[in-house]
């Protein structure tokens, strides 16, 4: 009996592990699950991606949330809905293949924000992959994302400028 139990112990810890996606590793952080409200309201609203930057970009490509190349993201659309932490994104790149999702996201207090790109009619409860990128800059007109990359061994920073859409 003591060993039914032992195994479902084991059992149930390994698939009450999550797994971070490729852009969302955790190791070592743990994550405040207290949002900062105040940020996410800034937020709130029409905005455009208008810059991404990052050491080496004349190199490298990097893939953008594991959706296209980040300079398909300049130009991109995204909206934020504070009350509900809801929204959507949209690629619109002339040179890029188009693309558009409904996104789950939010800010928490240690200034992570935290995305999840839906599939339709998939529940963001659902997705399991996200994304963990800082917040910066954060004015009335403007802020930026910055996510980390892996570039040979060293980590490197990838900055998403965005300025609110008129």
């Amino acid at each position: 009996m003591k060993k039914i139990i032992f195994i479902c112990m084991i059992a149930t810890m390994l698939f009450a592990c999550k797994s971070a996606s490729s852009t969302a590793s955790t190791e070592g952080t743990t994550l405040s699950k207290k949002l900062d409200k105040s940020t996410q309201v800034a937020l709130k609203g029409n905005w455009v991606l208008t810059n991404v930057t990052y050491a080496g970009s004349d190199y490298i490509k990097v893939n953008s949330f594991d959706l296209a190349d980040s300079k398909c993201f300049i130009g991109s659309t995204w909206s934020f809905i504070s009350n509900n932490n809801k929204g959507t994104m949209a690629l619109t790149s002339p040179s890029c293949t188009a693309f558009s999702s409904p996104i789950v996201w939010s800010i928490n207090n240690q200034g992570m924000f935290i995305l999840k790109i839906l599939d339709a009619g998939i529940k963001a409860k659902k997705v399991r992959d996200g994304y963990l990128l800082r917040v910066s800059g954060v004015t009335e007109s403007s802020f930026q994302l910055i996510d980390n990359i892996n570039v040979g061994g060293q980590v490197k920073d990838v900055t998403y400028q965005f300025q609110r859409a008129n």
